[in-house]
């Protein structure tokens, strides 16, 4: 595991008003098959058992209107989606998304776990499709530039690891129909994101025992709660 960030950056307590501290945001990424959702459940309960309260959520998704978009980008259909149309509806549902949940959830000092956040667009549309990161910045900014994430949590692993455990889920999605050459460029989008921004990504081997994962997971939990209490 990489060393965890600077406590100044990670998650620290923010007064917003009426003496209400702000939530803190955490996002996991990683490709197909790593564990995301087994391990974002070990680490809210390291959370709640402090004594925070925690909304946990995903993209594309965590609305009503963001899930029917979601459903759209990954599902298979009858007519080709161009990877900008991807790309757009991807940042369209996170503006519902942010506007709608993480920002109010953030502001009431609500604890924010997601399932991929705008890594995941630079790392797939980026990295993945070869869309410009210039354009996928312009879109950060605009669509959520006041929220980006305390800290983020990669859970990494080979590309053949993810696949052979993502490949034992019946009726794959889009994305996760995508050939081993896509996960290789995303995988490595997702590396030089973490190597250009240490202070807030921390790199965890997935291919670990999931035990050995999760300990993992509480040491980056134990610095979250010392800072934040």
């Amino acid at each position: 595991m990489r060393r965890l960030p600077a406590i100044s950056r990670a998650c620290a307590p923010t007064k917003m008003v009426a003496d209400q501290v702000r939530g803190c945001f955490v996002t996991i990424e990683g490709i197909e098959g790593v564990g995301k959702s087994t391990n974002i459940v070990h680490l809210v309960g390291a959370i709640e058992a402090a004594g925070h309260g925690v909304l946990v959520t995903r993209e594309p998704g965590g609305t009503p209107m963001a899930e029917r978009i979601r459903d759209l980008v990954a599902s298979h259909g009858d007519e080709p989606m161009p990877d900008v149309a991807e790309l757009l509806l991807v940042f369209a549902a996170r503006a519902l998304h942010v506007n709608n949940v993480i920002r109010p959830a953030l502001e009431a000092g609500t604890w924010v776990v997601c399932d991929r956040f705008t890594d995941s667009s630079r790392a797939y549309q980026g990295g993945g499709r070869g869309l410009p990161a210039a354009d996928i910045d312009l879109l950060a900014d605009w669509v959520h530039g006041d929220i980006e994430p305390d800290l983020t949590i990669l859970l990494d692993a080979p590309v053949e690891v993810g696949m052979q455990r993502a490949g034992k889920r019946s009726d794959p999605d889009r994305f996760e129909s995508e050939q081993s050459e896509f996960f290789e460029r995303v995988r490595l989008t997702y590396l030089q994101l973490a190597e250009k921004d240490p202070g807030r990504f921390v790199v965890v081997d997935a291919t670990q025992a999931l035990e050995t994962v999760q300990l993992a997971v509480d040491d980056i939990a134990n610095v979250l709660l010392g800072d934040h209490n």
